[in-house]
């Protein structure tokens, strides 16, 4: 029985070996014309689902949405006491008022706070209001409707003092911009926690038959934020390559020793003290932004670089005291940290606050007894 069954298999093998050829044969008698059109249409369909078919870093935009509410929030705490003298009827003296480098007051949109600069009281009343819109972007709390008139009254206000500012500014405008477009409050927001308790199915049945447009909107705009950042970073870094001081690595060294940028001495003259040190430095920070784009093809890659452009922008906030600037490029490129990653450290936090809590209530109800 048993030669007869390897007889019947061996008998089988010329079958199998000619159904593989005359498969073999009818790919290649396919017409290239028709392999290219077929690779357009699995092309096409891949794209499709990628920008159609789920939202795609809802933990990374709701961290962006949280960071660049605090980013103003802090922007404008930190010159509240100031304010007239920065932005207000004080700074009348670089002439801005009377006529605005910028371009923005000229536009009527953008004019509210430079038609009150020169009234305290409403500039202040306006400054308020601000502050709270930015708390409300913070929440997540219909932040569709709240993020233009935010936008509208924060570029209105920044451009009142050209010199104030830096490129943080510009980025942070742009960043804004794209946000319009995305759905940043499907986690951690009041937002999502109004929905959940209307439909119990949020975040995956909302959005009825145009959802398609409203998922495609928000990838979009998600792909235009990662344009931007990474434009940033590799014009950056090839401007830096192009300098004398980059290419001989002592750049880090000059700013570093200014009163402008060396906000803390103690730890410039540390950091700086040791040549090698300051060569890696000015050499890797040109290195990991010229190969930041590239670094994200690849998981592993991309947490190296998440890593290291996040050691980059802390170095910049601590040393040269420009947290803001860093706080709003950190704050876009948590959109390249997976979802999955952050409900890992969701579900990690959440057991470590309950076992806390609970060690907590017990302590507690030991003391009394």
């Amino acid at each position: 029985m048993s030669s007869d069954r390897n007889t019947k298999v061996k008998g089988d093998e010329p079958e199998v070996d000619s159904q593989a050829q005359t498969q073999a044969d009818s790919n290649e008698n396919i017409p290239l014309a028709s392999r290219v059109l077929g690779s357009i249409s699995r092309g096409w369909n891949w794209l499709e689902e990628m920008l159609t078919g789920r939202y795609h870093a809802t933990y990374g935009l709701a961290v962006t949405r949280i960071l660049i509410g605090l980013t103003g929030l802090g922007i404008l705490l930190t010159n509240f006491n100031a304010r007239h003298y920065t932005f207000g009827v004080g700074s009348a003296w670089n002439g801005e008022i009377a006529e605005p480098k910028s371009d923005f007051p000229n536009i009527w949109l953008f004019s509210l706070f430079h038609r009150a600069v020169t009234n305290p009281a409403l500039f202040t009343i306006m400054m308020i209001g601000l502050a709270i819109l930015a708390v409300v972007i913070i929440l997540g709390w219909r932040t569709r409707i709240v993020l233009p008139f935010y936008l509208v009254l924060w570029v209105s206000f920044i451009e009142l003092n050209d010199g104030a500012g830096d490129q943080g500014d510009n980025a942070y405008r742009m960043f804004m911009i794209a946000m319009l477009f995305a759905d940043t409050t499907r986690r951690w927001s009041l937002d999502a926690k109004r929905k959940r308790k209307q439909n119990p199915e949020f975040p995956d049945t909302d959005g009825g038959s145009y959802r398609w447009v409203l998922i495609m909107a928000n990838n979009l705009a998600i792909v235009v934020l990662a344009f931007q950042v990474c434009a940033i970073y590799m014009s950056g870094g090839l401007y830096k390559a192009g300098g004398a001081a980059w290419q001989h690595g002592f750049a880090v060294y000059n700013p570093l020793q200014t009163q402008q940028f060396g906000t803390w001495p103690v730890l410039s003259d540390l950091l700086t003290a040791w040549g090698p040190m300051v060569v890696a430095i000015s050499w890797g920070s040109v290195l990991f932004q010229c190969a930041f784009p590239f670094m994200l093809f690849n998981r592993y890659t991309r947490i190296i670089g998440l890593l290291g452009i996040l050691s980059f922008h802390l170095g910049i906030a601590l040393l040269m005291g420009l947290p803001w600037f860093s706080l709003t490029m950190i704050a876009v490129d948590a959109i390249f940290i997976r979802d999955r990653s952050f409900e890992k450290l969701h579900k990690l936090v959440s057991r470590w606050w309950k076992s806390t809590s609970d060690g907590m209530e017990r302590a507690k109800a030991k003391s009394s007894r």
